[in-house]
This record gives structure tokens, sequence and C-alpha cells, in this order.
């Protein structure tokens, strides 16, 4: 009877390890999703920075500051 016990155990595990590799799987793919989000993100950034210069946006209120050029700043002596 312990045999019997022994295979649902085996066939429970390697149930649960098939689901972990799909969701594997799917978290693979999801990364990849989040990586092209990021890279489109990036880009309309870039878009925007080139149409307006470099500002900083609070996504909270739409407000923006104009961010200064450190190159053209002056070091204080």
């Amino acid at each position: 009877m312990s045999a019997g016990v022994a295979e649902i155990g085996q066939d429970k595990l390697i149930g649960l390890v098939n689901q972990i590799g799909m969701i594997e799987t799917q978290k693979h793919g999801l990364l990849h999703d989040v990586a092209e989000v990021n890279r489109k993100v990036e880009e309309f950034k870039a878009e925007l920075e080139k149409q307006y210069g470099a500002v900083s946006i609070d996504l909270k209120t739409g407000e923006y500051t104009k961010i200064e050029d450190e190159s053209k700043l002056k070091v204080a002596e």
C-alpha cells in the first residue's frame, strides 16, 4: 500500500514541477513585455526632450521644472 502512496506523491510532485515550469515561462514572457514597454517609454521621453528640452515632470500633478544643463553651471569657489 505504501508503494501506491509513493506513486501518488510522485505524480503530484511531477504535476507541481510542470506548473512551476509553465509559470516561469509566463514570467519570462512578461519580463520581455516589461522591457518592451520601458523601451517605448524611453523613446517617448527622448522625443519629448528633443521637442521641449530637458524637464522633470511630476506625474501626480503634471507640473514640470526645467533641468539645468550641468555643463553650463559654474563651480563656486
